[in-house]
């Protein structure tokens, strides 16, 4: 079969033998064309003979190697004398491709490799013809040609590698897991799909059972804290193992699971640990931690408190990963009381295997002890709160309460007490600072504040940040000390149609008091007006009092208003009376008592002057009022300069100070706005100024004083100005314009030069300012300023 093939030695021998037998063919009974050719039309009967055209299936091993084209069998016909005139056809799967025939011997050979494991058999059709008629000698016949297989493929694990986990402490033989190895080779034929496993690695820990492939512990105790992670190698070899069989490998990766083996154990016999005594209810005061080998479950803990004087002030708990115990503030500490807290701690396993309980006690204890730091604490109330009933007639100064706290530090420094402000705005009390007596700082008045909820402060001496806070309540009571007052509108009306013994008002009284068992008035009427022959009053003895008329016959002529004294009186103590005057007009009314009209319209006005003459008369003198008002804006305006420029500008305002020192004075300001516009300048002769003379020569006595009454200056600035000072000597209605400046054109011809400093700064030289001596007595101060004054010359005036 070729260099490539490993066949065993038997089948190389019986290959060629098997290949003879495939040549030989079954033969079957088949007429003779020839003879019944000879004769067309004898009436001789046929007669059958057995043929050679009927076969079943050939068989050729796969993977041929050779160079040649393998030979697979022969198709023949026993009409086939050897002569060439039968021709052979193949057709099928396979035909001309894979499988060719000799159309002469009928000699079938494969012409590609063949593999089993792609396609195992094929179904081909054979037929003879005669070669010179195409004419069919033998009727078509069907076979197979069978591919017998050979070990050309090694077992696989197709779903390596593997994962796998197995308890520790796991007994021997315990299963990890099932390995599968598949060959592809033919599991019928021969043992070239008989898988054998064995282990290439990973001994003396486990094993695998050799025909299922079964994973398995093959050593005892194996411990997750030692060792956790092994890698074995497994192989599968066809051929039942034997010596020539292929193999393949896979991986398994086996991890131990843990089991509750160890038992935890502190790291410490005695932890040391401190927190403030300030600190709150629920801070944490530190962690232990009872270390465990195990992982997971099996090293969750569970802590308590097991012994030790501090269980009723301390607490402990799991955290939420169920590792550490967490010690907190379970009541609130004090270093004076007590300094020091010792505590006994039990951790324990919460998940048990019972297979290993010989291994405990899963548990272990330890000693804690915490210490209290001491804090500077703010000084403590001897109360959280104080609540006090004050009478509203308390007097200035009467004690209220007295409030009391200490330095509950071991130094018991000196406290102070004081009120904050915010909580007494008005100072209704106050607070002696040594002793923590709390009086009143002013009178009291329930019916105003009926509650004072007041923060008093303490502090200590030599530690002013530390400082509490308590709240006082302060209930001011009730004290009869407001009269009562009738509550309506003291005035009513009676008809003139009105009868004796009506009804006119129903009176009642409000009191601002609240007696615990309520209120309850007195009405009458007052002693002077007890025989009053109009009225009378009458008590209904449920707070109202009802107003009722004595006669008939009232008429607005006789008389048009009555005054009626009410006398109203609380039954407490002290009583508190008031009397009241009620007013009553006589008005006319209809038949069935609504009021048509009353004595108060004959007052508003009178009988000759209607309402809208009043209306028009009030109009006249409003209109005349606005013309006034409008007479005096307009002259105000007209005394105003013109400017053609309304808004106003601060860098348009020039101050000259006449002489230095005057103050406020001196001071005279000039609105520059009106040289704007220099054509407006006019001259309006008339009286001249005598307050002030102009001054502009002894300034600037080198500039020529142009004069402008002509056209000619109007573009001239310094005329302009000139002229504007004309005309303000003779308005004397006008500002003092006369104290302007020129300083568009000051310095020129002037001794002074420029002392403007717009263009002192293009200039680097030092600047000699021994000129100021010769300006005269006005510029002395600027001459020393400048310190250019001679010291030795004498005073100039």
């Amino acid at each position: 079969m070729g260099d490539q093939l490993h066949l065993p030695g038997v089948a190389r021998t019986l290959l060629p033998v098997a290949l003879c037998i495939l040549t030989i063919l079954p033969h079957s009974l088949l007429g003779n064309p020839a003879e019944e050719e000879a004769d067309a039309g004898s009436s001789a009967p046929l007669q059958r003979v057995k043929r050679g055209w009927v076969w079943n299936q050939f068989f050729v091993l796969e993977e041929y190697t050779g160079l040649e084209p393998l030979y697979i069998g022969k198709l023949h016909s026993d009409m086939d004398k050897g002569d060439g005139s039968i021709k052979y056809i193949l057709t099928g799967e396979g035909a001309g491709t894979t499988f060719t025939i000799d159309d002469s011997t009928g000699d079938i050979h494969a012409i590609q490799r063949l593999d089993r494991e792609v396609k195992a058999q094929y179904i081909l059709r054979a037929q003879a013809r005669n070669r010179l008629t195409d004419r069919p000698l033998e009727p078509e016949s069907e076979f197979i040609v069978k591919i017998q297989d050979i070990n050309d493929n090694e077992p696989r694990f197709l779903d390596g590698p593997y994962q796998a986990t197995v308890p520790e402490m796991s007994k021997i033989g315990t299963s990890v897991i099932q390995l599968t190895a598949t060959d592809a080779d033919d599991p019928t034929y021969g043992n070239s799909a008989r898988v054998v496993y064995s282990i290439v690695e990973g001994q003396p820990y486990f094993s695998v059972d050799a025909k299922t492939g079964v994973v398995r512990v093959s050593l005892a105790d194996m411990d997750r804290e030692t060792r956790e992670n092994y890698t074995v190698v497994i192989q599968a070899k066809d051929m039942g193992g034997q010596l020539g069989g292929l193999a393949g490998t896979t991986t398994v990766n086996i991890t131990l699971g843990d089991v509750n083996d160890n038992p935890p154990m502190f790291d410490q016999r005695l932890y040391q640990m401190s927190i403030p005594e300030s600190a709150p209810v629920g801070s944490v005061v530190g962690r232990i931690w009872a270390k465990d080998r195990d992982i997971g479950p099996s090293a969750e803990m569970r802590y308590s408190l097991i012994d030790g004087d501090g269980r009723d002030t301390f607490d402990i708990s799991t955290d939420p990963t169920s590792v550490f115990g967490i010690i907190t503030v379970k009541r609130p500490l004090n270093f004076e009381g007590k300094p020091s807290y010792t505590l006994k701690v039990e951790g324990a396993n919460t998940h048990l295997d019972p297979a290993f309980r010989h291994r405990g006690p899963f548990k272990d204890v330890t000693i804690v002890h915490v210490s209290v730091e001491d804090v500077d604490e703010p000084p403590l109330f001897d109360l959280p709160a104080y609540y006090v009933e004050l009478a509203e007639d308390a007097v200035v100064g009467a004690l209220v309460r007295v409030v009391s706290a200490r330095d509950p530090d071991a130094a018991n420094n000196t406290v102070r007490y004081s009120i904050e402000r915010s909580t007494d705005p008005d100072k209704f009390f106050y607070m002696e600072i040594t002793s923590g007596s709390l009086m009143t700082g002013r009178p009291l008045d329930r019916e105003e504040v009926g509650w004072h909820n007041i923060t008093v402060l303490a502090m200590e001496m030599n530690n002013p940040t530390q400082i509490s806070s308590v709240s006082v309540a302060v209930k001011v009571l009730d004290v009869n000390d407001n009269p009562p007052l009738l509550t309506h509108y003291l005035e009513a009306y009676v008809c003139e149609n009105a009868k004796a013994g009506q009804l006119i008002q129903t009176v009642t009284a409000v009191d601002p008091d609240e007696p615990l068992r309520g209120h309850h008035f007195y009405y009458s009427l007052a002693p002077e007006a007890a025989n009053n022959p109009n009225f009378t009053l009458r008590d209904n003895q449920d707070n109202t009092a009802w107003i009722l008329t004595r006669r008939g016959g009232w008429s607005q002529q006789d008389q048009t208003v009555f005054y009626l004294p009410v006398f109203v009186s609380d039954g407490e103590q002290p009583v508190k009376t008031s009397t009241s005057t009620l007013t009553i007009r006589v008005c006319s009314c209809d038949h069935e008592g609504n009021v048509m009209s009353c004595n108060a319209e004959a007052y508003s006005l009178p009988a000759s002057l209607s309402r809208g003459a009043l209306i028009a008369i009030l109009a006249c003198i409003f209109v005349l009022l606005v013309m006034i008002l409008l007479m005096l804006s307009l002259r105000t305006h007209r005394k105003k300069p013109f400017l053609c420029d309304e808004e106003e500008n601060v860098h348009e305002n020039i101050v000259r100070y006449d002489d230095e020192g005057g103050g406020e004075e001196d001071t005279e300001a000039f609105d520059i706005g009106a040289m704007w516009n220099p054509r407006e300048a006019h001259h309006h002769p008339g009286k001249m100024r005598q307050d002030m003379l102009p001054e502009i020569e002894s300034l600037s006595r080198y500039v020529p004083q142009a004069c402008v009454m002509g056209g000619g200056g109007d573009s001239n600035v310094q005329g302009y100005v000139l002229a504007k000072l004309l005309e303000a000597d003779v308005d004397p209605c006008a500002p003092p314009y006369d104290s302007l400046q020129t300083y568009a054109y000051e310095g020129e011809g002037s001794v002074a030069e420029s002392l403007s400093s717009l263009q002192s700064g293009t200039s680097n030289t030092d600047h000699d300012y021994d000129y100021l001596n010769d300006w005269g007595p006005r510029f002395k101060k600027l001459a020393e300023m400048y310190g250019v004054l001679e010291t030795n010359s004498p005073p100039m005036w």
